[in-house]
């Protein structure tokens, strides 16, 4: 029990920093686990799931309080995918936060949802939706080829 509450943890904090411009790959962590049987399935959904999401919001809140933090050395983004970001975001609006999981794209876009004040409960639904089917995605897939 205690190893898969350890292994939970690992995987919220990799999906997490995976959320960030900091390389993580959480896709490939939780294929891995799903495909050695390690933890149950549902557990490491919600923990993949919920550490992603908590990454984007640590984005959001940090795009809504940018003009505090921009030019700060240590702050994560840079100019260019900041403006990259925000031309995405005022094309296509709140909706595209539905993609707020694809690689590159999607961390800036979450800062972007911040710097344009979009408000976090809209922001929080439409992250998690689009999270959390990307993980669904992952666990059956790889469920299916383990069968």
């Amino acid at each position: 029990m205690e190893t898969d509450l350890a292994l939970y943890i690992t995987l919220f904090w990799n999906a997490f920093v995976a959320a960030t411009l900091l390389p993580a790959l959480s896709e490939i962590t939780l294929a891995s686990l799903v495909a050695m049987g390690a933890g149950n399935p549902l557990a490491l959904f919600v923990a993949a799931t919920t550490g992603n999401v908590a990454g984007s919001t640590l984005n959001w809140w940090l795009g809504y309080r940018l003009a505090d933090f921009k030019d700060r050395k240590w702050f994560p983004f840079s100019e260019k995918h900041i403006a990259g970001a925000s031309e995405h975001f005022n094309r296509y609006g709140k909706w595209s936060l539905l993609f707020a999981w694809l690689p590159i794209v999607g961390d800036p876009l979450t800062l972007a949802a911040g710097i344009f004040k979009t408000r976090f409960l809209p922001f929080l639904v439409l992250v998690t939706a689009g999270k959390a089917l990307r993980y669904g995605v992952i666990i059956i897939a790889v469920s299916k080829t383990q069968s």
